[in-house]
């Protein structure tokens, strides 16, 4: 057995030391990353993993990039006690110093922007500026944190009673349990590990199975700043492997908040899960968002911004448009002008600059997208392009897609076709003719993420962003459903979770709160004017 095992990590070797291309290895070479022999994807103070290897595949090419030795139940578990050890020793830290600490973090990012950026692209698919823009969305989030470790206030709230006074107090939570999935496998964990650093708590991270290299990447500059300023590693681990990995974080009692960010179907697991033991969860789920355009916007600004969100990151962000409503009057004007950005696109390597469309991030999303247009086509609707893989494409074993935009015959949002999020390059359109139809379809779906208007009309902004308006999360005029900043905490509505993340007051989530009483008089009044007096 041993010699079984000997001769089949030999064989890995030789086959990752010639098979790598050098389009792949110098990127892997640039963050230190070993190009000829298995690595280990658990760290809580030190790397391992005695689970099972997976294995890292390149979306663009197909080619093999790492083999990964994952999180094995002892490694989850061991793991888990130096998180909790880490907390209890992190806890008494003065905020301001956990501050000092995300700006290590933030320089250590930055120096690596470029080199993380690349590793995105290379193992996740999207083009190489959204790669590097993600890793700069981390950054940013480790300054917004830096600023809020000086001002995660409580209140002091008035007594009724004499020589009393009432303080609401945050303190550190506990271990935080970062699920993440494949689509941003840099900025979800970044807003979760600077928040829940800064609020004095330990973080231990799931990455999605199959973006592992770029969890082990990043937790290597972490892991470098907390040895360096003597604190537990395990206050950034990484526990890296499939959904046996991701129960035992979600069950486990010490764990006192489990942040996931995934499909509907999943979240629904973990969100009974997690509330079954009474700890609390943040869930970022499916999307399903819709742009509206009436007849008075200004379409040098709509049809781009609809392009970038139905197809940037090849319509794989939890923001990307799904669906379009165009006003009658504007309707053929906007879906000409759309098609020509369409017919534009051409698929390519997403590390070269001029490339806008890179895959999909693994055949099975690309046989989503086919089964997706084998029901619109069931349904009769009109396919005014795409609706095919490309005949031609720049690498074999790449999972390319035509974006596609299709206007099925039925606008009924109880049809799977809309009211389904998928997760692929296809834009479903319908031709309304008063916007508060426009509301009433957006509003129809289980899903609250994203959602734009696109308008110059004062009463269109205020009906949108009103109480009879969108009842999503994020409310955009004149702007994509795509793109959030990280200033405004991030999350959605209805089926999409209620989780915040990010800025806003996403922090006040990691934290526990206590209301304390504190009495400095001679006196013990009772509240509300009670007397419980013997005499």
């Amino acid at each position: 057995m041993i010699i079984a095992k000997r001769a089949a990590r030999v064989t890995t070797h030789l086959r990752l030391k010639r098979g790598l291309s050098s389009r792949a290895s110098g990127i892997l070479s640039a963050l230190n990353i070993p190009t000829n022999q298995e690595i280990s994807g658990v760290y809580d103070g030190q790397w391992k993993g005695s689970g099972e290897v997976v294995e890292s595949v390149c979306p663009t090419t197909g080619e093999i990039l790492a083999r990964i030795n994952t999180a094995s139940p002892a490694d989850v578990s061991g793991a888990l006690t130096k998180s909790r050890e880490a907390y209890l020793q992190f806890r008494d830290v003065p905020a301001p110093r956990r501050g000092e600490i995300l700006r290590q973090i933030r320089e250590g990012l930055a120096i690596k922007r470029e080199e993380l950026g690349a590793l995105v692209t290379l193992e996740m698919g999207k083009i190489r500026t959204e790669g590097v823009g993600e890793v700069q969305e981390f950054i940013d989030i480790c300054d917004y944190a830096v600023g809020l470790s000086r001002m995660m206030n409580g209140r002091v709230v008035a007594s009724e009673r004499p020589g009393h006074t009432i303080l609401e107090v945050p303190n550190p939570l506990g271990v935080v349990a970062v699920l993440s999935a494949f689509n941003f496998p840099v900025a979800v964990y970044g807003w979760n590990l600077a928040l829940s650093l800064a609020a004095g708590n330990a973080t231990i991270w799931k990455p999605s199975p199959t973006t592992p290299l770029t969890s082990i990447a990043v937790t290597s500059i972490v892991a470098k700043v907390l040895e360096k300023n003597n604190l537990p590693g395990a206050l950034a681990g990484l526990v890296t492997g499939g959904q046996p990995v991701g129960e035992v974080l979600v069950g486990s009692k010490e764990v006192e908040l489990v942040s996931f960010t995934g499909s509907e179907r999943v979240g629904r697991i973990v969100g009974q899960a997690v509330v079954s033991r009474f700890g609390k969860s943040i869930l970022e789920l499916g999307g399903n968002n819709a742009s509206i355009v009436m007849p008075d916007a200004d379409l040098s600004l709509a049809v781009p911004g609809v392009f970038f969100g139905a197809v940037g990151t090849a319509g794989q962000r939890c923001t990307s448009t799904r669906r379009l409503f165009l006003h009658r009057d504007i309707a053929d004007e906007f879906l000409e002008r759309l098609q020509k950005l369409y017919s534009a696109l051409k698929p390519g390597d997403p590390l070269e600059s001029d490339i806008l469309l890179g895959p999909m991030h693994t055949p099975a999303a690309v046989n989503l997208y086919k089964s997706t247009i084998d029901y619109l086509r069931s349904i009769d609707a009109d396919i005014l392009f795409g609706g095919k893989e490309y005949d031609v494409t720049p690498y074999d074993g790449g999972n390319f897609v035509q974006p596609t935009i299709a206007v099925p015959k039925s606008v009924d949002m109880s049809d799977r076709i809309w009211s389904t999020e998928t997760f692929a390059p296809i834009l479903n359109v319908a031709i309304f003719d008063e916007l508060e139809e426009a509301i009433r379809w957006n509003n129809a779906v289980p899903q609250g993420l994203s959602s734009s208007l696109w308008t110059r009309d004062l009463r269109n902004v205020g009906k949108w962003t009103g109480p009879s308006g969108s009842d999503a999360g994020i409310v955009n005029v004149n702007a994509g459903t795509s793109g959030a900043e990280i200033g405004a905490s991030f999350g959605g509505n209805k089926s999409t979770g209620w989780g915040r993340e990010s800025g806003g007051d996403a922090w006040k989530q990691y934290v526990r709160w206590s209301a304390c009483t504190i009495n400095f008089s001679n006196e013990a009044p009772l509240a509300q004017g009670v007397n419980f007096n013997v005499d």
